[in-house]
Formats: structure tokens, C-alpha cells, sequence
């Protein structure tokens, strides 16, 4: 067993989860660097490339993260000249956030640093060790999304004698 895992008995796979999202978060920041870009923004215009022109709120769902810190991606990203926002038609009190042609140009960029990040996580796994690989991490996020929301310790509700909101049957 990895040293780093037994340090914390009690939560080896949480503490696995931890120091994995950050050492891929500072791969992804060196890769993006010589964009201009910080991790996160890559994500945000990601979405603006598939899904087109997106509300903030949305766009802080998606990325995880509470409105305020997309503000700041987004007034950063806008700062450089990679976004604009414009008032949302259906809404007057929202507005969305438009990828420009600034923007639209470090898609090919991003896409590859992307690909690269992906080999570089992967290494030498067999297709069949990734999809093993994708199949946990995808348990485990369903896992902690299946906790009720500001929960002691983000126990499952079922341990807790509480619905269970988990789609596994």
C-alpha cells in the first residue's frame, strides 16, 4: 500500500481523492500557463464552446464552484479579452457570458492540452484499467453527491435513518 494512504487510516481513498484533484490541478495549471490561462477557465470556456452563450449561475454549477468564484474566472477571462456578457433576453436581471473570437481562438489549444493531460494522467493504463478506472471515480462522485447538502460529516442520508436520494438500485 501507498505510505501516503496509511497515513490516514481512516479516510485512505478520500485522502487519495485529495492529493490527486490537487496534483492535477498544478499539471493542468503548468500546461495552461503558456495560454495565459488558470485552471477553471479552460472549463468555463469549454462549456461556452458546447453549449454556447451560458447565465453565471449555470456556468457555477457546472464548474462546482459558488458565484462568486465564477465572477471572478469569468471577470478575469473577460479582462483578457476571452468572454464578454451581455444582458440574457429572457431575463433582464441576468446577463450570459459569451465566449469572443479571442476566446474561440484557444479552443484547438485548449482541446490539446487537454488531450495531453488526459495521456499524462493515464500513462500506460489498458483501455479496460480505464474504463475501470472512469467506472470508480464515477461511483464515488455519485456517492458524495447522493449526501444530503450541508449534513453532519456528509453522512448518506440511509446511515443516518433519513431517504436516500442514491440512484444505484
Amino acid at each position: 500500500m501507498n505510505p501516503a494512504a496509511e497515513a490516514l487510516p481512516g479516510g485512505p481513498i478520500s485522502h487519495a481523492i485529495a492529493r490527486l484533484a490537487r496534483i492535477h490541478q498544478l499539471l493542468a495549471g503548468r500546461l495552461l500557463r503558456d495560454l495565459g490561462l488558470h485552471p477553471s477557465q479552460e472549463l468555463l470556456l469549454m462549456r461556452l464552446w458546447e453549449s454556447g452563450p451560458q447565465r453565471q449561475a449555470d456556468l457555477a454549477a457546472e464548474l462546482g464552484t459558488d458565484s462568486a468564484g465564477t465572477t471572478r474566472i469569468v471577470q478575469r477571462l473577460e479582462a483578457a479579452g476571452y468572454v464578454r456578457r451581455k444582458p440574457d433576453p429572457k431575463d433582464r436581471r441576468a446577463s450570459l457570458v459569451v465566449s469572443t473570437p479571442a476566446g474561440d481562438a484557444l479552443r484547438e489549444s485548449v482541446e490539446c492540452i487537454w488531450a495531453q493531460l488526459e495521456e499524462l494522467t493515464v500513462g500506460d493504463m489498458s483501455p479496460s484499467e480505464q474504463e475501470v478506472a472512469l467506472a470508480s471515480l464515477l461511483r464515488l462522485e455519485e456517492n458524495v453527491l447522493a449526501t444530503e447538502e450541508g449534513s453532519r460529516c456528509g453522512l448518506p442520508a440511509a446511515r443516518r435513518g433519513g431517504p436516500t436520494v442514491s440512484k444505484r438500485a
